[in-house]
């Protein structure tokens, strides 16, 4: 299911990124450089967003009971959005401040080397981490467009590891190329633009994260393929003659709601009715598996 996949990427993400955390703030202590520690502090924040997924996700899986008669899915929604907007203050908003204050006031960086192993350490580590996020990704995107699928996927957990991972990916290219061109030139300006520009990539993954997950909060429909094939499989039926009305709504990441209004033969008795109805229905869960949630009204072919 796609909540295991997530569940599979968030976890390898949290491990990997705790350990770079360590590493970089050990050689932000040593270097000195701006970069490193814009890299530290987006570990840190990537770390705990991650540890927000994990709890998001569990709490999605409780029981509703009669406060929430649609289950507590759409949980994994608010924490994934928390997560954007901590991503942009504890990451975006820190390291532009930092990179700023380093031109004001620049200094030397120190122990180049250790920095690089350390950047390229965590590339590896942070490579392992996008790689699951990736295949995860791919899993559940099957042969749909890349684009599509990214505006369309209701797995708002994969969603931001997968983003997570790619900006921690070039953020630590940036923080590489500053270090290692603030080291030729003998300019630490070099370092401090590193750090504004891993802000800039940071705020830009945020504002997309929290705009695509904003429509899940909201209400998001399932994707046109999905309503569609919806249709057709109720169409396909020998009692019914239309769909006057097809509504979707994403409760979580496995789980739709679909609600439609289905024009039926004239002359059915009750009983084919109601087997007409019921046969619909599976016709739904089968084309549809997410569709945990279906109400279907009748009305009769004039």
């Amino acid at each position: 299911m796609a909540s295991q996949g997530s569940r599979t990427a968030v976890i390898a993400a949290l491990l990997a990124n705790t350990a770079i955390a360590v590493a970089k703030f050990v050689a932000t202590a040593i270097t000195g450089s701006a970069a490193m520690l814009a890299e530290a502090i987006h570990s840190v924040a990537d770390a705990g967003n991650q540890a927000i997924l994990l709890w998001g996700m569990s709490a999605s899986k409780r029981p509703g009971g009669a406060t929430y008669p649609f289950g507590r899915g759409k949980e994994v929604y608010f924490w994934s959005f928390i997560v954007a907007v901590m991503l942009f203050i504890g990451g975006a908003v820190f390291s532009v401040q930092h990179g700023v204050s380093a031109l004001q006031h620049p200094h030397e960086v120190q122990n180049t080397g250790i920095s690089v192993a350390v950047l390229v350490g965590a590339l590896a580590f942070e490579g392992s981490s996008w790689f699951v996020a990736v295949r995860e990704f791919n899993r559940a995107r099957g042969s749909r467009a890349l684009w599509r699928t990214l505006r369309e996927t209701k797995d708002a957990p994969l969603l931001v590891i997968l983003f997570e991972d790619s900006a921690a990916m070039a953020g630590l290219l940036l923080a590489l190329a500053g270090i290692v061109t603030t080291y030729y030139t003998q300019d630490p300006m070099w370092d401090a633009l590193a750090s504004i520009l891993i802000g800039i990539l940071l705020a830009g993954v945020a504002f997309f994260l929290a705009f695509e997950i904003k429509g899940l909060l909201i209400g998001e429909a399932a994707g046109r393929r999905d309503r569609a094939n919806i249709r057709s499989r109720v169409l396909a039926h020998p009692n019914v003659t239309a769909v006057n009305r097809l509504l979707t709504m994403a409760m979580s990441p496995d789980e739709m709601l679909v609600n439609l209004d289905i024009v039926i033969l004239r002359g059915l008795s009750g009983d084919q009715v109601h087997q007409t109805v019921g046969e619909v229905e599976q016709a739904i869960r089968t084309a549809f598996p997410s569709a945990a949630n279906i109400f279907i009204e009748t009305d009769v072919a004039s």
